[in-house]
């Protein structure tokens, strides 16, 4: 990139403005050479209210920063390039009102990694609202391939965090409420299981509950046969046991209470009660009930890795394809196994049916069934509830997808490119599942290759009970509630670790309660974690 140099013109209402020099020696002033400061503020009054995050593209005089801290309460970042000019910028103006606040941040230089990095940390929906991002025209017309890259970063990471702030408003306050109530549930949680699991297996075998099932059973019975490790999805785990195939594992994610279904038919009851159950800890507390092996694993949410840092140490798996067969996959990857078939991930409706037979919906909607709503009405109702999208290569086929499972099936793809491990697929019928190697290896842990999970000296360790006093105590203690970004910024160590944990449950408040201002979201989370708390202790 080439060197970028300025000089400094005065404004009519006396104000030092920076100006570019162009490729012939010209300068070209980067704001207004009237009233620059004027201009900045009729552009930051432009900004929807509730914008709580503001990113400009380019630093040039500062302006319209500086007009953001006077006029908002927003957290400000600057992304400009080229450290030397950069320089020549601090030397000629003053800039200590930026760069004095706690509500800003001068990024220079940064690669796309970074700008993710940060973006991905900083910005919380929950607490900042809205985002908006301003270039700076004047400056980017001289860089346009490196801002336009800035661009498509910065979006590329707002997908991604807005992704997970409509999944935290929709499951934050349930997420929070089954964590707590498993407290109970994982205080004798036996790691010397987890340790145990898969020990001697080097082949797994995970197993979804798509159609396709149906036809791979004789092929799921030879593998046991074999001693094949089989993993089943919650879902796919009582069509198993009904062709006489006991999985060496269940897993279970969802924390919604539609997974009771899962588990309470007659084949469940009758087979699979010694079959370890391995359940997120953000699952109903009534699952862990239905197993005389409930183990549980911590997803990644921040309440969960808290625990697990805290209190009881809990295997990471990763769930963040957000289906179980992608975490049925990452157990099979956590113990160790060197060659994996998935059996059932259609991640598609296969000739009009959503699920293999004897999987819950059969139970679920012959029971429900009257005259004017068959079973088979409510199986089509199921099937179409959501828009099926175009095949990708627009040819007919005997299986629809919609964005949903293509999505869930694109990150199980990603997640097996990465993997040591030799994936492979049972012959079906659904959406085929593309499996080509990438160079950049998964970052998880494989727990033989890597680590055991600890095992602490119980007499070490606080009860249920205390863990939950003492978390409940650090809730109340956090300060009252301000501004967003000061707010974060005057937090101890301690007091950020507790205040994350809480950031799901304020994106459901938030959700449900749009008119609330950024005080009344905190002080409504701490109200109602410490009244879920309470219910639990009493």
């Amino acid at each position: 990139m080439n060197k970028i140099r300025y000089s400094f013109l005065e404004s009519k209402n006396g104000g030092t403005i920076p100006a570019i020099i162009n490729e012939a020696g010209e300068a070209q002033a980067l704001h207004s050479t009237v009233d620059p400061k004027r201009e900045a503020q009729r552009l930051v009054s432009s900004i929807a209210e509730d914008t709580g995050f503001i990113i400009f593209l380019g630093l040039g005089g500062g302006f319209a920063p500086e007009a953001a801290l006077e006029l908002t309460d927003a957290f400000i970042v600057v992304i400009d390039f080229d450290n030397d000019s950069i320089k020549e910028l601090l030397k000629g103006r003053d800039y200590s009102k930026l760069l004095n606040s706690s509500r800003f941040k001068l990024l220079i230089d940064p690669d796309s990694g970074e700008i993710k990095n940060f973006l991905l940390e900083n910005y919380k929906p929950a607490l900042c609202g809205g985002i908006k991002t301003i270039p700076l025209r004047s400056r980017i017309e001289h860089d346009k391939t490196i801002f336009e890259k800035t661009a498509d970063v910065l979006q590329e990471a707002i997908n991604i965090v807005s992704g997970d702030y409509s999944v935290q408003a929709h499951f934050g306050i349930r997420w929070f409420s089954n964590i707590i109530r498993n407290i109970k549930n994982a205080q004798n949680f036996d790691a010397q299981k987890y340790n145990s699991l898969g020990a001697g297996f080097t082949e797994a075998a995970v197993v979804a509950a798509g159609p396709s099932l149906d036809s791979q059973m004789d092929l799921l019975k030879d593998a046991k046969a074999r001693g094949v490790f089989i993993i089943s999805t919650d879902t796919a785990c009582a069509a198993l046991l009904q062709n006489g195939i006991a999985p060496n594992a269940v897993v279970s994610i969802d924390c919604q209470h539609i997974s009771y279904y899962h588990f309470a038919g007659n084949s469940y009851k009758k087979n699979g009660e010694d079959i370890p159950l391995v359940l997120d800890i953000a699952s109903p507390a009534m699952l862990a009930g239905f197993s005389s092996s409930p183990l549980f694993f911590s997803s990644g949410h921040p309440l969960a890795l808290y625990i697990s840092s805290s209190w009881r140490s809990f295997p990471l798996l990763d769930t963040s394809g957000g289906n179980v067969t992608y975490a049925c996959l990452s157990l099979a990857e956590f113990l160790g196994a060197q060659r994996i078939t998935l059996f059932g991930a259609d991640f598609s409706y296969v000739n009009s049916r959503s699920y293999a037979r004897g999987t819950y919906l059969y139970s679920y909607f012959n029971k429900r069934q009257t005259r004017l709503s068959p079973a088979e009405a409510q199986f089509s109702a199921f099937l179409y509830r959501a828009p099926f999208v175009p095949a990708e290569d627009a040819n007919k086929k005997n299986y629809y997808e919609t964005s949903s499972l293509r999505f869930y099936r694109k990150k199980l793809e990603e997640k097996v490119s990465r993997m040591d491990a030799e994936v492979n697929c049972a012959p079906g019928f659904g959406a085929p599942i593309y499996i080509e190697k990438s160079s950049q290896k998964s970052t998880s842990n494989n727990r033989f290759a890597a680590q055991r999970i600890e095992i602490k000296n119980d007499a070490m360790v606080k009860s249920g009970e205390e863990f939950l006093k003492n978390y409940c105590g650090d809730i109340t203690a956090l300060p009252p509630a301000d501004n967003a970004a000061d707010y974060i910024n005057k937090l101890n160590a301690k007091e950020k670790q507790i205040f994350t944990t809480l950031l799901p449950m304020a994106a459901a408040i938030k959700k449900r309660n749009a008119s609330l201002k950024f005080h009344e979201i905190i002080e409504e989370t701490k109200r109602r974690s410490v009244n879920e708390i309470e219910k639990v202790l009493k």
